[in-house]
């Protein structure tokens, strides 16, 4: 049983990409290998051929032979930086995630000032020019493992703020600073405690896809979980 707890709650940067407008890209694509991002619909994951993450996308997109056209969504940002590191041209749908795409490179030299020495650390949904001003630019899961690894002591964390309380509890006696107070996602926090417990005693609002679309949805996200 999936349940969704609150209902305006969704994701942003998933409902940029249509599934009807990816169906027709489709059609007129037939060539093209489309990659989606898992922040995506299921009705747009019945129209493309692999998904990826942000940790495993380097990995997704290098498995695509060389003379393939790709069509990456719906993350323009995640895509770009891509293309950026891996050298591989790319069409990038024209979506984004509100909260990093939000990020300048001026907030970064603005965190740098009042935190010398820290690194700084973004994830590769916010734009090209900022991953570049940054140390690092990873997903959720490498800035964790990073942070873990390194010998640095303080941080500043350019992703939802959310991440902060994690990392204070898994490397006390660091410093972690939100790159801006504002790096909060919405929709995240539309959903509280009440909402989940209330959502379980009811078992509302639960999540009901019809067959065929779960089907054709999965294909992509096995595509992905065959690679090694």
């Amino acid at each position: 049983t999936v349940l969704l707890p609150h209902s305006g709650a969704g994701c942003p940067m998933a409902d940029m990409a249509d599934a009807d407008e990816v169906a027709a890209y489709r059609k007129a694509h037939p060539d093209t290998v489309l990659v989606a991002y898992v922040n995506s619909t299921a009705a747009v994951k019945a129209h493309v051929d692999i998904c990826c993450t942000s940790c495993n996308v380097e990995k997704v997109i290098s498995s695509i032979p060389a003379d393939r056209k790709i069509m990456f969504l719906p993350d323009c940002n995640l895509g770009a930086n891509m293309m950026k590191k891996l050298n591989r041209p790319m069409e990038l749908w024209n979506g984004y995630c509100p909260t990093h795409n939000a990020v300048t490179p001026e907030m970064i030299e603005n965190a740098r000032r009042a935190h010398p020495g820290a690194l700084v650390l973004v994830h590769p949904e916010c734009r090209p020019a900022v991953a570049a001003a940054a140390d690092q630019a990873l997903s959720t899961g490498g800035i964790l493992r990073f942070v873990r690894e390194s010998g640095a002591s303080d941080f500043i964390v350019g992703t939802e703020k959310g991440i902060l309380h994690r990392l204070k509890k898994e490397n006390p006696g660091r410093n972690f600073f939100p790159l801006q107070p504002e790096m909060i996602c919405p929709n995240m926090k539309k959903i509280t405690l009440t909402d989940v417990r209330d959502s379980l005693l009811s078992l509302t609002e639960k999540i009901v896809l019809p067959d065929d679309l779960m089907t054709s949805a999965v294909k992509p996200i096995e595509a992905m979980l065959a690679l090694r």
